[in-house]
């Protein structure tokens, strides 16, 4: 009964939100049907490509949801507890990663489809234009290592001996290739979208069954391929994904991701509101002022441990990168983005859900967290009489699907921005910008220990938290540009650097530290030199910008 009240509560806070906030923010610029938008107005086929809005909100939704409002949400309510992992979550979404997610957007309509880095170029001159690009680049390599290891791990689980992972990588490469006759079907094909549908969507569930039951001369390669091998194998599909064109891969892709999104949201709601599960772990998890996240203070590590499901500055490269060059009408853009933002921290909310529900001397909490999220999705398909086994593999394949949709889009990012830096605006200078983003993710991936995106995780959420701040600040100047007074952007900049500044601190310290070791001969690990080299850099770049930042707006009003 209590769970059923928590999460129906969440929905009506997120339904008032959308009505009221939403229509609050939509009003900020105000959006107009009649401005023709850079999708229409220069669909060159690859890049810009008008689509409909229910096609965009599915493939915005899969890019930006993905795993991380599954995984952190999950690790934070192992640390600290359900009660501060679902406040973070619920109030970060409705207040903060909205408003990042939908100005990034209308930003980048009203900019002729640029990026954020464009903009900034054109607000902040100067030396503000290549420090967040450099800034958003390692971010977005961040994101790439992070959930390319997720998906490799899950392609290596093993349920009670069996290989199970391969059946879900098969699936996966399934599930792809189904992707792609889609986009044919789609655009090639010109058949509408309801028919391509109720025609692909059976095949969707098909390869879920098929998956696991394809003969064993072609399970027995998948299972036999290690770890760093998947890495490699996922790094590969990323290079190819970022160069071919949306309409081939991304678009479809995305719409089925969307759709399994729903399905799995639907899944959780079932099982939250009419499972009858009891509530197990316990809403705060602390000891004195104190968590057991190593002995870390809650605040702020609670806030960069959940990035995405409260808010991402991914969101926002997705929002002015691959989204503002799909959108046809710009009042699609509340939807597309503060939708898609609630609807995310709806899956960051039920996520939360499948650890409340296990009791706190459970195995399966020591278990990777996407083995934790697909246990209580098993669980809650078990109402429809679907077996455990079934419910875990179709649980899986969600899981790994959700990565999939943001590896693609984060390379294709990450390439677009190598891009702008270097000049290198031919086709292949998209491959040499492509080859380059996936090289850094290669090299620590490979040099890296067992479960490396456990280790790359706070860095992670730290930089994509500065980067949403830094983004929030881009925006803010734009508004200021245009008359607005966006304390509905400022307010929330200020609370994400402060928070995420405060916690690469501490996650700096122990390389600090350790420095003064090095004439005794006590080295540093790997991860103290990954998470202090780089923690340093984002904190040095994103000091750089906000003093950028203040000297434009200080000129602007001497003059």
């Amino acid at each position: 009964m209590m769970i059923s009240l928590i999460v129906l509560t969440v929905i009506v806070i997120f339904l008032l939100a959308y009505i009221f906030y939403g229509r609050f923010l939509g009003k900020r610029i105000p959006l107009n049907d009649s401005l023709i938008t850079p999708a229409c107005s220069i669909n060159d086929g690859v890049d810009y490509v008008p689509a409909k809005p229910a096609l965009i909100l599915a493939q915005h939704f899969s890019a930006i949801a993905a795993a991380g409002p599954i995984v952190g949400p999950i690790i934070a309510c192992l640390w600290f507890g359900w009660l501060p992992a679902l406040l973070w979550v619920v109030i970060g979404a409705v207040f903060i990663g909205g408003a990042h997610d939908f100005f990034a957007l209308a930003a980048s309509i009203r900019h002729g489809g640029a990026s954020i880095g464009e903009i900034v170029k054109r607000y902040m001159p100067g030396r503000s234009y290549k420090f967040f690009l450099i800034f958003v680049w390692l971010a977005l390599e961040y994101v790439i290592i992070t959930f390319t290891d997720i998906t490799a791990h899950t392609f290596k689980t093993s349920i009670e001996g069996s290989a199970f992972g391969a059946g879900v990588a098969a699936s996966s490469v399934l599930y792809l290739i189904l992707a792609m006759i889609m986009g044919i079907a789609l655009y090639r094909g010109r058949l509408a979208l309801w028919k391509v549908t109720l025609i692909f969507l059976p095949f969707l569930l098909g390869i879920i069954w098929l998956g696991p039951r394809l003969p064993e001369w072609v399970l027995a390669p998948l299972s036999g391929l290690s770890v760093k091998q998947w890495d490699a194998i996922l790094l590969l599909y990323c290079l190819i994904a970022s160069i071919i064109p949306v309409w081939l891969l991304l678009q479809p892709r995305g719409y089925m991701g969307g759709w399994f999104l729903y399905l799995v949201i639907f899944i959780g709601l079932a099982g939250a509101l009419c499972g009858g599960f009891s509530m197990e772990y316990p809403a705060i998890n602390l000891s004195g002022l104190k968590s057991l996240a190593n002995g870390k203070n809650i605040f702020p590590i609670l806030f960069i441990t959940i990035a995405c499901g409260a808010c991402s500055g991914f969101h926002g490269i997705v929002s002015s990168g691959t989204t503002s060059k799909q959108v046809k009408k710009e009042r699609d853009s509340i939807p597309i983005t503060y939708g898609a933002m609630l609807l995310e921290g709806l899956v960051a909310a039920l996520a939360i859900v499948t650890v409340i529900i296990l009791p706190k001397n459970n195995p399966l909490l020591k278990a990777d967290p996407n083995l934790i999220y697909a246990g209580g999705i098993a669980r809650s398909l078990g109402l429809f009489n679907i077996p455990y086994e079934a419910g875990l593999l179709f649980a899986l394949l969600a899981f790994s699907t959700f990565v999939y949709d943001t590896l693609d889009v984060c390379t294709r990012l990450a390439r677009y921005i190598l891009q702008e830096l270097t000049g290198l605006s031919s086709k292949k200078g998209g491959l040499i910008c492509g080859i380059a983003s996936v090289f850094l993710p290669f090299v620590f991936l490979m040099a890296s220990k067992e479960k490396g995106y456990l280790a790359a995780w706070p860095l992670f959420g730290a930089s994509n938290q500065l980067l949403a701040s830094i983004i929030l600040l881009a925006v803010s100047v734009w508004l200021i540009h245009l008359g607005r007074r966006p304390w509905y952007t400022i307010l929330p900049m200020i609370f994400m650097w402060t928070v995420t500044s405060w916690a690469l601190v501490n996650l700096s310290l122990p390389f600090v530290k350790s420095l003064f070791n090095l004439s005794g001969g006590v080295f540093p690990s790997a991860d103290t030199w990954l998470l202090g080299l780089c923690g340093i850099l984002l904190l040095g770049l994103s000091l750089m910008l906000i003093m950028e930042a203040a000297r434009v707006l200080f000129l602007r009003e001497r003059r």
